[in-house]
């Protein structure tokens, strides 16, 4: 029979309680009570923290004060359990720790893996310091040649120093975006527009990064500007289409320099070949004037020691020689009549003009070329000689009278 059924009249004793068989049931016992179980309980824990056991002659309000007793036990140490449990966290492999208890840093920098601190006493905050963070800025700024650019540029940042992030400046974000903006407003205010706008970007991202870095470093941020880019720069939307207008002029005067250096490429190697061909020229003219003379000087000579052999026979030479130069270039033809007083001449010149369509001589052709002039003007010089010839013979013949 079970302990705390009905007839049992107290022989078996609860286990919890002071009966017999030393606490123990039998095999033949049930389970125990709930009640009697609670109420077991909030005595043992009205023992520990100096309450009194209560019997069964205690009265009602003796059970139900160590009742509360004991559930008010079991609520601090159900709270320790819980506070014990919320100190214990993990650190990823990005991540590094850092401690402040009652708002005090400690020293030491929690690493990966997992831990545990005394929640409510210490306040772990944590800092990636592998993640590159990027900020994106965007403003009107004036430049040193007193010209309003906007400009819009992108910071890359890393955490160095996880316990200067969290300790020495309250917003460390805060205090990057204003030294980056002191930063391009001191480079972009002293850079003329046109090299913000065109080539010189490149140059003030690296003068704004190095700027902005000993900000950061003067501040103890533990925040390192790994780069800075400038992703825009163009003047106010009221004047773009004067500036395109600008930018276009400027590519036309690169275009035009560049067609004038092809046609510079092309024309003086031309002019260059051109003044060495005159030169060439030149001296070969030179070295054969040259030589003509020093032919003519030479022959020269030896005419005259000719003439100084004989005199008559080389001066009847040299004027043969001289009219025969000059008649090859004339278109006359000079014939010497025997017994005549005069030279006749044929102009051959104008026999040559009208040979396509008159008759010369009693030859009718359509074309006289030089040759058949030629044998023209010898066929017209027999028949004067044979004229010339009866012409004498009647002459010399003596006159008959008559018988």
């Amino acid at each position: 029979m079970a302990w705390n059924e009905p007839g049992n009249n107290g022989k078996d004793k609860d286990p919890w309680g002071s009966g017999g068989g030393g606490g123990r049931r039998g095999d033949d016992q049930g389970p125990p009570d709930i009640d009697e179980l609670i109420k077991n309980l909030s005595k043992k824990f009205n023992g520990l923290f100096g309450g009194k056991g209560g019997s069964g002659s205690s009265g009602g309000s003796g059970g139900s004060a160590g009742a509360s007793a004991g559930l008010l036990g079991g609520l601090v140490v159900l709270a320790a359990v819980v506070w014990a449990a919320m100190g214990f966290y993990t650190i990823d492999e990005a991540e590094r720790g850092v401690v402040l208890r009652f708002g005090e840093l400690r020293d030491e920098v929690v690493m990966p893996g997992l831990r545990w601190n005394p929640p409510l006493v210490d306040d772990v905050q944590k800092v990636n310091i592998s993640r590159v963070n990027t900020r994106s800025y965007s403003n009107d700024m004036l430049t040193t040649d007193e010209n309003i650019v906007t400009v819009s540029l992108s910071v890359q940042y890393i955490v160095t120093d996880p316990i200067e992030y969290v300790v020495q400046v309250r917003d460390p974000q805060s205090g990057l975006d204003q030294a980056v903006e002191s930063a391009i407003r001191h480079v972009v205010g002293g850079t003329t527009m046109d090299r913000v706008l065109t080539q010189g970007r490149a140059d003030v991202a690296a003068e704004v990064r190095e700027r902005a870095q000993s900000y950061m470093e003067n501040y103890q941020t533990g925040i390192l500007v790994t780069q800075v880019n400038v992703e825009n720069a163009q003047p106010p939307v009221a004047v773009q289409g004067a500036f395109d207008d600008v930018i276009r002029a400027r590519e036309d005067e690169q275009r035009v320099q560049n067609q004038a250096l092809a046609y510079a490429n092309r024309v003086i190697p031309e002019a260059r070949g051109e003044a060495q061909r005159i030169i060439e020229q030149a001296n070969a003219y030179r070295d054969e004037v040259v030589a003509r003379a020093e032919g003519e000087a030479y022959r020269f000579e030896q005419l005259l020691t000719e003439y100084q052999i004989s005199p008559e026979v080389t001066r009847e030479r040299i004027y043969i020689d001289s009219i025969q130069e000059v008649l090859r270039n004339s278109s006359k033809v000079l014939i010497d009549v025997e017994g005549g007083n005069n030279m006749m001449f044929l102009p051959l010149d104008r026999m040559m003009q009208q040979a396509g369509t008159g008759t010369v001589g009693g030859v009718t052709s359509l074309q006289l070329n030089s040759q058949q002039l030629r044998e023209l003007a010898d066929q017209v010089s027999r028949e004067i000689s044979s004229q010339s010839t009866a012409d004498r013979s009647r002459t010399q013949m003596p006159a008959r009278g008559p018988r």
